[in-house]
């Protein structure tokens, strides 16, 4: 179906109030940067969900991050985690005050300097869902086939599975994000249908999105859980076997914590035992560090689908992106970023 003919037929959907989250924070920002929201008729709202990385990565990791910074050791990380706040500081307060913080666009590259400088303790932050930790375990296993005893990772990876279950009433159907569905896969997701659970894979271009939703409305009419894949050039059923046989190698799953969750299920990765030489925390003995957000910040909320960014009285006034007082404006995949930028 053409792209004129989906807005159409959205627009002209006069049925019962439809609540979708979509769930990762790519959408969100797509969903304003495209102007989706303005095909959109009354009764269809999009809500934002848990899937930023980095907004739902809890304060005590930054914390532990900070720790480890402050007691001499290299820390290597995505940019967008550098000025996330901690209890007391963040990595960008730390680095002023004499900190090694560097700034890298993958995991590889913390390896490549810990090779190169052997004299230096290298830790690599990793956070992310299924898409990027791939690409940390593969660094980690070159690490060990290397014999890079200077190298290490701080986790905070997460799998989505337990947050579609808890979050399921909070919206009719999930837009589910694609580049996490091509490495799970199809089949993992339709799963989902058997515990009363919709959503619809989505792309990330205007067409992607409108063709999901269009499927979310046409399901909903039927009256029973369903899954669709609006992205099928590139979800297959079976997801990225590769990138999926790293993780089972080199982790195991473990209860964690989400920012605006809480600690839920089976939901984190942790590096197995047999590989601690090369987890921060048992290398360097990381004391057990309990986060402190501050209580004004409403990302938690927003995070769960609670409220809208504008609605926290901190957003616009005290809490910008020039002055973050909670993740959800600090990272670009965050939905209080995406609302301040798009002024809405």
């Amino acid at each position: 179906m053409e792209i004129n003919e989906l807005k159409k037929r959205i627009t002209n959907y006069d049925g019962k109030k439809i609540r979708i989250m979509e769930v990762c924070g790519t959408h969100t920002h797509e969903i304003f940067r495209l102007g989706v929201r303005s095909v959109l008729p009354q009764n269809i709202e999009l809500i934002s969900g848990p899937g930023c990385p980095v907004c739902v990565t809890p304060v005590g990791f930054i914390d532990e991050a900070v720790y480890l910074a402050k007691t001499g050791k290299s820390i290597f990380t995505f940019g967008d985690l550098v000025r996330v706040p901690g209890s007391k500081e963040s990595l960008a307060s730390a680095r002023q005050n004499g900190a090694k913080v560097e700034i890298v666009y993958s995991p590889l590259d913390a390896l490549q300097y810990a090779k190169n400088y052997l004299d230096e303790e290298i830790v690599f932050l990793s956070v992310g869902f299924e898409t990027t930790t791939p690409a940390s375990l593969l660094a980690l296993k070159q690490a060990i086939a290397d014999d890079v005893k200077n190298f290490s990772l701080l986790t905070a990876n997460k799998t989505m599975d337990e947050a579609y279950r808890i979050m399921a009433k909070s919206a009719d159907a999930y837009l589910y994000p694609g580049h996490v569905a091509a490495i799970t896969g199809a089949d993992k997701l339709e799963k989902l249908k058997d515990m009363g659970i919709s959503g619809v894979v989505a792309g990330f271009s205007a067409k992607n999105i409108l063709q999901a939703i269009y499927l979310i409305i046409e399901e909903i009419k039927r009256g029973v859980p369903f899954f669709g894949n609006a992205y099928e050039n590139v979800v297959k059923p079976e997801g990225n076997k590769a990138a999926n046989e790293l993780v089972k190698i080199y982790t195991h799953p473990i209860d964690t914590e989400w920012r605006g969750l809480g600690v839920l299920k089976n939901s984190g990765l942790a590096i197995k035992e047999e590989f601690s030489n090369f987890d921060a925390r048992k290398k360097f003995n990381i004391p057990d560090i309990k986060g402190q957000a501050n209580p004004a910040c409403r990302c938690g909320d927003v995070l769960s689908g609670k409220i809208l960014p504008r609605d926290c009285p901190l957003f616009s006034k005290v809490c910008t992106p020039e002055h973050p007082i909670g993740a959800c404006m600090v990272s670009n995949e965050g939905s209080c970023a995406a609302f301040y930028r798009y002024g809405v």
